[in-house]
């Protein structure tokens, strides 16, 4: 901690959901691992195997199909966002974590949304929900600049 109270290092969240969100977000670990860092994925044994090795904070999957659960998810996200307090949040996707990067939000944090080299076409749900609030926000395919204008283009990163 600095005189004033403040943390010295920038404290960067990783949010995604297991599987192919989470081997992208991997991918960049050389970016983030320097850094104070954290991970945001629901609970399972993802997280579990990933918990013995770096920090993990679970949220709630979040189902379309099933508004109650959106309910635990945003009471637990806004708890982890409020207490973590990301400086910079990078995700990846998908449903589960738009709610903690909301707040994350909310409480100052940049927020970086990498859309999934998977979507070719058309843009993920979880991408046109984020892109208003995305300080960077990047595609892999040059045909999604159409759907989002601002977004940034530098090929396949992932």
């Amino acid at each position: 901690m600095s005189v004033k109270g403040r943390r010295k290092e920038i404290r960067i969240c990783i949010a995604c959901c297991p599987g192919g969100h989470m081997v992208q977000a991997k991918h960049l670990a050389c970016v983030y691992e320097k850094y104070d860092h954290f991970y945001v994925t629901y609970p399972g044994g993802v997280a579990e195997g990933m918990s013995q090795v770096c920090r993990v904070r679970t949220v709630p999957d979040v189902l379309r199909s099933r508004p109650l659960s959106w309910f635990k998810g945003i009471i637990v996200s806004l708890y982890v966002a409020g207490s973590e307090r990301p400086d910079i949040v990078i995700t990846t996707g998908a449903g589960a974590v738009v709610f903690f990067c909301i707040f994350a939000k909310m409480f100052g944090a940049k927020l970086i949304f990498i859309e999934s080299m998977a979507k070719v076409k058309t843009p993920t749900l979880t991408a046109r929900f984020l892109y208003p609030l995305a300080d960077l926000f990047l595609v892999q395919w040059p045909n999604l600049l159409s759907y989002f204008p601002r977004a940034k283009y530098y090929g396949r990163l992932l």
